[in-house]
């Protein structure tokens, strides 16, 4: 009773795809945040009779054979990298990626770590770092005096000194792009690192060409869509349930042969 084993791998899929629906509505507010999708593959075929395979002596052909599915697996889990809404704060710290592009951070083992979250601030010696203190690459450190910072579009640092009347550069931020954003491995707290899947980041200053711009005073919020969540969690509900049934009526029959006298 091969359905047995089939529902039982539905059940699998679909419990699969709502942990990941489930993980996409808990990050619905989290800074940067890109939503996943799980993807699926169907399983070996058995065949019963191979198609194209003769038939008789006269060269009569299968046109179409019997081949039975086994079922369903987990493929992979896509990060989909579409632009999240830019939400205005005020803070002259926070900072929205509006295009492509990630905020490069140097981690505590000296490794280059990839965020969208431009939550930053500074540090007790004026650097510019993340909420956990990761220094923001490349080290940008402000005046003790400074009175305000300007981040402009190409991600210039300007601070204002007590006794200057023009702002004095202190810094260049730049912004890594990679040729395929979803092989980019997560590792939590908001931060990605560079795998064989994703390719060498390419490294350029913001509004270049492929390169997205600054926001000062803004962040980009998650592009999960709650709507569109919640559709699919009620549709993975329902598949699970179904698979669920496909196991029961296997049994029922099962059980029926089994009362065979």
């Amino acid at each position: 009773m091969r359905s047995l084993n089939i529902g039982a791998t539905g059940m699998l899929a679909q419990q699969l795809n709502v942990e990941v629906i489930s993980n996409n509505i808990a990050n619905m507010n989290t800074t940067g945040y890109k939503r996943q999708r799980a993807e699926f593959q169907d399983l070996l075929y058995q065949n019963i009779r191979r198609v194209g395979s003769a038939s008789s002596d006269a060269g009569t052909i299968v046109p179409t054979g019997i081949q039975l599915g086994l079922g369903v697996k987990s493929a992979a889990i896509y990060r989909l990298s579409g632009q999240g809404n830019i939400l205005q704060t005020e803070n002259p710290l926070d900072l929205a990626v509006n295009g492509r592009g990630f905020l490069m951070v140097e981690l505590p083992n000296g490794d280059t770590a990839y965020t969208r979250a431009g939550s930053l601030q500074l540090s007790p010696d004026g650097d510019i770092v993340t909420s956990d203190g990761y220094v923001v690459q490349p080290g940008i450190t402000v005046p003790e005096d400074a009175q305000a910072i300007t981040i402009n579009e190409s991600g210039e640092v300007y601070a204002d000194l007590d006794g200057q009347t023009a702002p004095q550069r202190v810094g260049q931020l730049e912004l890594a792009n990679f040729a395929n954003e979803a092989g980019l491995d997560a590792i939590g707290n908001n931060l990605l690192l560079e795998t064989n899947a994703s390719g060498q980041a390419s490294v350029a200053t913001p509004g270049s060409a492929g390169f997205g711009r600054i926001i000062q005073g803004a962040l980009e919020t998650s592009n999960v869509n709650v709507v569109s969540e919640i559709t699919n969690l009620i549709t993975a509900q329902r598949a699970y349930e179904m698979n669920s049934k496909v196991i029961e009526s296997s049994d029922e029959m099962m059980r029926s042969v089994s009362q065979l006298r």
